[in-house]
């Protein structure tokens, strides 16, 4: 995957922020925490991981279902940016 080759360090950082969020409600379950601060940490930990979905996503159709060098007025490229946003909205 060309794009996350490039941006590898970037995407490692963010793995290693959600593996804290994660470790974090480990830590909360594990300590009998109260309920609305284990779901508060689901829902971040949910928020954090779709987020690098969704970029994931939009990385893999820019550069591997676009034809290279993709005209950026082209109907397949304004038809790809209509998928990644709705991709986005629904990831939310």
């Amino acid at each position: 995957m060309a794009h996350t080759a490039r941006e590898k360090e970037k995407l490692i950082r963010r793995v290693r922020r959600i593996r804290g969020q994660v470790e974090a409600l480990e830590r909360a379950v594990q300590d009998e925490s109260r309920c609305a601060e284990i779901l508060q940490l689901v829902a971040a930990c949910r928020g954090a991981l779709n987020s690098l979905m969704s970029e994931l996503i939009e990385g893999h159709i820019l550069f591997h279902v676009l034809p290279p060098r993709q005209n950026k007025d082209s109907p397949q490229a304004e038809a790809a940016e209509e998928v990644i946003d709705v991709v986005r909205t629904y990831l939310r």
